[in-house]
C-alpha cells in the first residue's frame, strides 16, 4: 500500500512539472522542428542536385575547353600551311615577273587572296587563344568549387561517422540492452527500448536509463554543432493511466520531455540544440502484432542532424 501511495506521488510531482503551456510550447517547438526536418531534406536534395548539375557542367566545360584546342590547333596548321603557300606564290612570282606580266598580275592577285586570309586566319587564331583562356580560367574555378563541395560534405559524413563511433563507445555498456545506434540519410540515429529507460504506463526514467542517457549527453557535449531531436514513441496499446495524461501521444511526449531533462544536467549542452517530441504509435518500426514488435515499438529515439550552413554558402556562391 505505501509503495503505491509512493507511486501516484511521484506520478503526481511529475506530471505537474509539465504545464499546458510548456506542453504547448513543446508541440510548436516540434511543429517548428518537423518543419526544419522537412527543409533539412530539401536542402540536402539540393545539395546532391546542384552537386551533380557541378559536375555536369564541369564535365560539359572540359568537353569545350578540349574542343576548343583543337580548333586552336587546326587553325596553327592552316596558318602553318598558307605561310608555305604564301612562300611558295613569292618563289614563283619572282621565277615569273621577267616572262609574264599577266602571270605577275595573276599572282599578286593571289598574293594579296592569301595575305587577307591569313590576317583572317591569325585573328581568329588569337580570338580562340583568348577563348580558350578564359575557358581554362573558368574550369578551373569550377573544378575548385566541386572539389570544395565535395570536400564539405566528405567532411560533414565523416564527422557524423565519428559521432555514431564516439556513441557507440560511450554506450557499449548498454549492448544488447534495447540501445541501438545507427547511421542513415547523413543523420545519426540513437534508439532506446523502454525496458531500458521507463517502466510501462511511467515516464520515469530508471537509474541504469539515467546513466546511458547521462554518457550519451557527454559525447553531444563535445559536439555542440549537432541539432537533437528526441522523440518519444509507443505501440499501438491504448493508454489505460489515469491523471494528466491524454494517451499515447501525451505519454510519448512525457518521455521525450524526461530524456530532455537529464541532457539538460550536462551544463556543457546548449539548450537551444535540444527539441523534445512525441509520435505516440504513429511511426512504428515493427508490426504491433507480436509482443517484440511492440517491444521495439516502445522507444526514444534520439535522431542527431548536423548543421549544412557552410555547404548553403558554398551552393548559393556557384
Amino acid at each position: 500500500m505505501k509503495k503505491h501511495l509512493l507511486i501516484l506521488l511521484i506520478s503526481s510531482i511529475v506530471m505537474s512539472c509539465v504545464s499546458p503551456k510548456v506542453y504547448k510550447d513543446l508541440e510548436n517547438k516540434y511543429a517548428d522542428l518537423k518543419r526544419e526536418n522537412r527543409r533539412l531534406i530539401e536542402q540536402n536534395e539540393e545539395i546532391q542536385s546542384a552537386l551533380t548539375k557541378a559536375k555536369n557542367d564541369l564535365a560539359s566545360l572540359e568537353q569545350e575547353y578540349e574542343s576548343a584546342v583543337n580548333r586552336r590547333d587546326q587553325l596553327e596548321n592552316d596558318v602553318n600551311a598558307l605561310r608555305s603557300n604564301l612562300k611558295n606564290l613569292k618563289e614563283s612570282y619572282d621565277a615569273l615577273e621577267e616572262n609574264s606580266s599577266a602571270a605577275i598580275a595573276e599572282n599578286s592577285k593571289k598574293n594579296r587572296e592569301l595575305l587577307a586570309e591569313l590576317e583572317a586566319k591569325e585573328i581568329a587564331l588569337a580570338n580562340e587563344n583568348s577563348r580558350l583562356q578564359k575557358l581554362q580560367k573558368e574550369l578551373e574555378q569550377r573544378s575548385q568549387r566541386v572539389a570544395e563541395l565535395e570536400s564539405l560534405i566528405a567532411i560533414k559524413d565523416q564527422a557524423m561517422q565519428d559521432l555514431k563511433a564516439a556513441i557507440s563507445n560511450a554506450l557499449i555498456d548498454f549492448e544488447g540492452k534495447g540501445l541501438t545506434v545507427e547511421q542513415r540519410d547523413g543523420k545519426v540515429y540513437v534508439s532506446m527500448e523502454n525496458k531500458l529507460l521507463f517502466q510501462s504506463g511511467s515516464w520515469a526514467v530508471g537509474e541504469e536509463g539515467k546513466r546511458a542517457v547521462r554518457q550519451l549527453g557527454e559525447v553531444l557535449a563535445q559536439n555542440p554543432e549537432i541539432d537533437v531531436l528526441i522523440e518519444g514513441h509507443t505501440d499501438n496499446v491504448p493508454y489505460k493511466g489515469t491523471g494528466q495524461v491524454k494517451g499515447n501521444w501525451d505519454l510519448s511526449t512525457k518521455r521525450a520531455t524526461a530524456i530532455v531533462g537529464i541532457l539538460r544536467e550536462n551544463k556543457d549542452i546548449n539548450p537551444g540544440n535540444l527539441t523534445a517530441a512525441g509520435r505516440g504509435e504513429y511511426a512504428p518500426v515493427a508490426s504491433n502484432e507480436s509482443a517484440a514488435g511492440k517491444a521495439r515499438n516502445r522507444r526514444i529515439e534520439v535522431i542527431l542532424t548536423p548543421k549544412l550552413d557552410e555547404i548553403t554558402k558554398l551552393l548559393n556562391d556557384m
